[in-house]
C-alpha cells in the first residue's frame, strides 16, 4: 500500500481575520487522504479559541511573513510543508491529496494551485505563475510561484535555506524560487486544482512601495550574476515609473530602493548561468 503523504501546514496570522481563519483552519481540516500537521503561527497575537488538531506557536512580535513562515515549517511534521493564507480556503476536500499527487516526481520542489476569488472577481496577475494568464494559465513546469498558498518539499525548503526571513514581505517567493531552480529542482503549477482566496491589491500594505523596492534590490544583489544586477534594476525602476503616476508613493519607493543598497541582503549565491539560460528559456529571463 502507498503510504499517504505526509503535509506540515503551516497558518500565519496576526489574529485579525476572525471569521476567515475559522473558515480556512475548518476547511484545512476537513481535507481527506493525507496525514496533516496543522500549525498556526500567532504573528504578534496569542493564538486562542482554535478547534482540536490545531498547535499553535506564538510569537509575541510580529517577525514579518517569511519569517513568520520559517517558525511555523520547523514546528510542523511532514515530508511537505503546505503555505496557507489565514484568509483562503479549500473549496473541497481533495486540494492536497491532488497536489501531492505532483511530488511522486523526485525532482519536484513546489506545487501551486489555482487562487481563485470566492466572489468571481478576477484573479490579480501575481497568482499565476504563468506569462498568459487566460482561463487561469497553462498546467505544468513553472519558474515562479505564488507564495500565499502552495506545496513545498520540505527536504528542497530545508536544503536552500527557506524563506529569506529578513525580506519581511515582498519578494520572498521570487528569492526562494531563484535559490531552488539553481539548486536543479522544478516547480509545478495545478490551475485544476482551485484554492479559493479573496482578490485583494497588494499595494493596500502601507509598507508596499517600500518593501517592494528594498527588496527587488536584495533579490538582485543575492542571486544574480553581477552583469545582469544592473540590468534587472535598471528594468524594474523604468517599469516603476511607468506604472506609479503618484509623487508620494515613487518618494517611498525611491527610499526603499536606495534603502537595498545600503543595507545587508543576506548571503549572496549568484546562480549559475546554466539557471539564467533556464529561465530565459521560460519566458523570464532574470532581467524582468
Amino acid at each position: 500500500m502507498t503510504p499517504r503523504p505526509s503535509i506540515g501546514a503551516v497558518v500565519l496570522s496576526m489574529g485579525d481575520r476572525t471569521q476567515e481563519l475559522a473558515t480556512a483552519l475548518e476547511t484545512l481540516l476537513a481535507q481527506e487522504g493525507v496525514d496533516l500537521d496543522v500549525v498556526l503561527v500567532g504573528n504578534g497575537w496569542e493564538p486562542t479559541g482554535l478547534p482540536d488538531g490545531v498547535r499553535t506557536v506564538h510569537l509575541p512580535e510580529n517577525v514579518g511573513i517569511p519569517e513568520g513562515r520559517n517558525v511555523g515549517a520547523r514546528e510542523a511534521r511532514g515530508d511537505l510543508i503546505f503555505f496557507y493564507d489565514d484568509d483562503a480556503h479549500l473549496p473541497t476536500t481533495d486540494v492536497l491529496a491532488r497536489l501531492a499527487t505532483e511530488f511522486a516526481d523526485p525532482s519536484v520542489a513546489v506545487a501551486q494551485p489555482r487562487g481563485a476569488d470566492p466572489d468571481g472577481k478576477p484573479s490579480p496577475r501575481r497568482w499565476v505563475p504563468r506569462l498568459r494568464t487566460e482561463d487561469g494559465g497553462a498546467p505544468g513546469e513553472v519558474v515562479v510561484f505564488w507564495e500565499g498558498v502552495c506545496v513545498i518539499r520540505r527536504a528542497a525548503f530545508d536544503a536552500v535555506g527557506g524563506w529569506p526571513g529578513h525580506f519581511w514581505y515582498g519578494h520572498e517567493g521570487i528569492d526562494l524560487a531563484y535559490r531552488l531552480l539553481d539548486a536543479g529542482w522544478s516547480l509545478r503549477y495545478r490551475p485544476d486544482v482551485v484554492v479559493h482566496h479573496p482578490a485583494t491589491q497588494a499595494a493596500r500594505h502601507a509598507v508596499f512601495y517600500r518593501m517592494n523596492a528594498r527588496n527587488r534590490v536584495w533579490v538582485a544583489r543575492r542571486n544574480l550574476p553581477a552583469p545582469l544586477v544592473p540590468v534587472y534594476l535598471g528594468v524594474w525602476t523604468g517599469a516603476t515609473l511607468a506604472r506609479v503616476r503618484d509623487v508620494e508613493p515613487l518618494k517611498v519607493w525611491f527610499r526603499g530602493f536606495a534603502e537595498g543598497w545600503r543595507s545587508d541582503p543576506g548571503p549572496r549565491h549568484p546562480m549559475r548561468w546554466k539557471t539564467v539560460w533556464r529561465l530565459t528559456r521560460a519566458g523570464r529571463p532574470p532581467v524582468v
